[in-house]
């Protein structure tokens, strides 16, 4: 009995008693009668509700939200309807993926009436049916699916799981809004194979990286290399570079022969390469004149 109705009863059954102690009884008897018949036929539906009224065996509306008056004996309320998102939790336990790897699947539907009169007529009890429903679709989900895909593509899986079952369900005046996949375990055997082939793949990438970074090291030390054949003042700074980032990093003391500080000269190095480039002509000896007669005195 809702607080409204509570209400009214008590108010007339209070009266009711006073008239009875006022020596009135068939006008106490009166107002107790209607309290009785005020109990059964005012009814308050929140505004979330729906309630199926019957009359006489036959469907005779759908009432609320607010207040509403029935015949009592006559009119029979057979289902109060809850039209807010309702949330139901199933389950496949050892279902067979497609290639054939048993798994458990936990997942959520969210779902709501929206044809009261569907839900209470058209079958018996919907909540049981949803949760069937569901873990049918579920089952035969799994069974077309590859465990890969099942793993990587859960919100591929929930949409298709919302149509399949929203198919079946809006018969019934039921929609659903959205299914998710909350955990897909895999036994224990397989996810060792699992991580160790997912450890070599990486491995694997790793070392196709390293090896096209050597590559490109190794060209460009190629590139390097000609370019100091082609200018050695280029080796030369280079290395005195390597020896002042040494000595600035570390503050090392290096011992250094002076043959090999002189060959860092740039001067000496510019002139070595200068020189060697350049081609003396070749030194001719001046011929002796040659005397043409005696000298005579």
């Amino acid at each position: 009995m809702n607080p409204i109705t509570f209400a009214i009863v008590i108010a007339l059954a209070a009266t009711g008693a006073v008239f009875q102690h006022g020596a009135n009884l068939p006008l106490a008897i009166g107002f107790w009668f209607a309290a009785a018949i005020v109990s059964q036929s005012l009814k308050m539906a929140n505004t979330w509700q729906k309630f199926v009224v019957l009359r006489a065996g036959r469907l005779h509306g759908v009432k609320g939200p607010g207040l509403f008056l029935i015949i009592p004996v006559i009119d029979n309320v057979v289902a109060v309807i809850d039209e807010r998102i309702q949330t139901t939790a199933f389950n496949a336990e050892q279902a067979l993926t497609r290639d054939t790897v048993p798994v458990n699947v936990d997942a959520i539907i969210f779902w709501h009436v929206h044809d009261a009169q569907k839900a209470a007529l058209a079958i018996t009890d919907y909540r049981q049916a949803i949760d069937r429903v569901a873990q049918t679709s579920l089952r035969e989900m799994i069974g077309a699916s590859m465990l890969t895909a099942l793993l990587s593509e859960r919100q591929k899986a929930d949409l298709a799981l919302r149509e399949k079952i929203g198919q079946q369900t809006v018969e019934w005046g039921i929609t659903v809004r959205s299914v998710e996949i909350r955990d897909v375990a895999i036994p224990e055997a397989l996810q060792d194979a699992m991580s160790r082939q997912a450890q070599a793949e990486r491995e694997k990438q790793a070392r196709i990286i390293l090896g096209s970074a050597e590559a490109e090291i190794a060209n460009k030390f190629v590139e390097a290399a000609r370019v100091y054949a082609d200018q050695p003042m280029a080796l030369q700074l280079r290395a005195m570079n390597i020896i002042y980032e040494t000595t600035k990093e570390r503050g090392t003391t290096i011992l250094i022969p002076s043959s090999m500080v002189d060959s860092m000269n740039p001067g000496a190095a510019l002139a070595l390469a200068l020189d060697g480039r350049a081609t003396p002509p070749a030194a001719t000896a001046p011929s002796a004149p040659v005397a043409s007669g005696s000298e005579k005195g």
